[in-house]
């Protein structure tokens, strides 16, 4: 008879990537979840709106939910607030009538210009624990990881 398989969480490397990932959104969270009202989510979206450069198009909702790796109703909804409260615009595209160009408002720009700074500071301080060269092996450990899985990824 087979041995029942045991799940260490503490050392399920999943899982200690889930913790490590909740804890650091949630610390910068309190930031702007406290000062500007937005959830992970939402910030998520704006963080992404705010890599477009200066006149290009923005980003349909698709394009957002692929680079967040948000499912598609997080991203609605995180769209549909951020609409509400005029941080973001939605502009028709020119030849697609049912692709909608999203972009950061110049409120949205403003929070996001805020944020960001908060943002690279913590990162700072939570890579401080590394040295110059373990922050190089963690980066590149991450990409390998990142890398290596994909939404059809099977491990059967």
């Amino acid at each position: 008879m087979p041995s029942k398989a045991h799940l260490d969480l503490d050392a399920f490397t999943p899982y200690r990537l889930s913790v490590l990932t909740n804890r650091v959104s949630g610390a910068i969270a309190r930031h702007y979840s406290s000062r500007f009202g937005l959830t992970i989510a939402e910030w998520r979206v704006m963080a992404v709106l705010g890599q477009i450069k200066s006149g290009a198009p923005g980003l349909s909702a698709r394009q957002v939910a692929e680079r967040t790796a948000m499912d598609k109703v997080q991203v609605s909804r995180a769209v549909q607030a951020l609409l509400a409260a005029r941080r973001i615009t939605r502009a028709a595209h020119a030849r697609d009538g049912r692709v909608a160009h999203l972009a950061l408002s110049a409120q949205g720009l403003a929070i996001y210009n805020e944020v960001v700074p908060f943002a690279l500071a913590l990162e700072k301080q939570f890579l401080s624990v590394l040295t110059a060269a373990e922050r190089k092996a963690f980066d590149a450990l991450l990409a390998k990881l990142s890398d290596g899985i994909t939404d059809t990824t099977s491990f059967t």
